[in-house]
């Protein structure tokens, strides 16, 4: 037991190490698309999902999470975001003797824009757009029947224009199940990494970086160094903090309450409160996001179908954007089915 303890102090005590010198600043951190979650089941509980975790979404909130379910699953969601920005996640999981090993990618695309430049002062008539990739591969396993930890490595990639850049991180997490009402203790630290940097050669010479103080036409063409080193910038490393049990569970009723601390590296602190309330095979969410600019209120439900070849869950949620929100259809919907068999 004294092992798994250290461990969980470990993770709490982690981000704070790492961002010792970093403070909550807007604009700091690259990769966004990484913030955006998944699953409606989460996002109609207003995403303080870090402590609740316990299907195959768990491989982006929390993936201690996947261990507690001994199916293999496999989860489709669709985000509508903002903007006509659209969020594709697909994710898969098996179990093994070894434990609960998944695959995960997400996409992020969007709609053709105009080229604008100064020169211009409006559209060229050439069109660009961007786009983001992850994919990810997730251990989780179960160490006691109260204890589990699990970890996710993926691949990130980011596509604007003719421009791009990769890289790498790594989330990890745990969850602590205290037996009493089934109170659940989570922790999770998502999207720790190097810093990534576009590679840009603008005057077409070959070379990268070029040192700025050698006063050399390295190109020949009667310039000196067009090529800068470009400024790297972190991922947006988040650090969640959670707790949720049960507050009702009698007669094929369940109501879950859960809260939650989020610690990005781009922003102040968020603290959020969900619920779940489950009658049957039906179920309501609720949820709330404090401090967080864009995002307050969410909510959603969900619907169990129990099917000759798998257990199916479908959910929806709806999330204010608060200034955001043009209407309730240009506001972001998700639709997510999970297959257990």
């Amino acid at each position: 037991m004294r092992k798994y303890i250290v461990l969980l102090l470990l993770l709490i005590m982690i981000p704070g190490l790492l961002s010792a010198k970093i403070f909550a600043k807007a604009g700091t951190a690259g990769l966004q698309f990484l913030k955006i979650g998944i699953d409606a089941r989460a996002i109609g509980m207003g995403e303080a999902y870090t402590a609740v975790s316990d299907d195959i979404s768990s491989v982006y909130w929390n993936p201690a999470g996947l261990a507690l379910k001994s199916q293999d699953q496999i989860l489709f969601s669709h985000t509508e975001w903002v903007a006509n920005i659209r969020y594709e996640y697909i994710a898969a999981s098996k179990v093994t003797d070894l434990g609960s090993f998944a695959i995960s990618m997400a996409i992020l695309h969007m709609d053709w824009m105009d080229v604008t430049t100064e020169e211009e002062f409006g559209p060229t008539g050439e069109k660009f757009t961007n786009s983001d990739i992850s994919a990810g591969i997730t251990y989780a396993n179960s160490f006691t029947d109260k204890f589990s930890f699990g970890f996710t490595c993926k691949y990130l990639r980011e596509n604007l224009d003719e421009y791009d850049v990769n890289g790498f991180s790594v989330d990890m997490g745990s969850l602590y199940n205290t037996g009493w009402n089934n109170l659940t203790i989570g922790m999770s630290m998502r999207n720790f990494g190097p810093d990534v940097k576009y590679d840009i050669d603008n005057d077409g010479d070959g070379k990268l970086d070029e040192d700025v103080f050698d006063l050399l036409d390295n190109d020949g063409d009667g310039l000196i160094d067009e090529d800068r080193e470009e400024v790297g910038f972190k991922l947006p490393m988040n650090f969640s903090l959670g707790l949720a049990g049960d507050i009702y569970r009698e007669d094929g009723q369940v109501l879950i309450a859960s809260a939650q601390l989020d610690n990005c590296v781009d922003r102040m602190e968020t603290y959020n409160v969900g619920f779940e309330y489950m009658l049957g095979t039906f179920k309501i969410r609720s949820g709330y996001q404090f401090n967080y600019d864009a995002a307050s209120f969410s909510t959603g439900f969900g619907w169990t179908i129990p099917a000759s070849f798998a257990i199916i869950n479908l959910d929806y949620s709806y999330t204010s954007m608060g200034d955001l929100t043009e209407s309730f259809l240009k506001t972001p919907h998700r639709l997510s089915i999970k297959l257990l068999y």
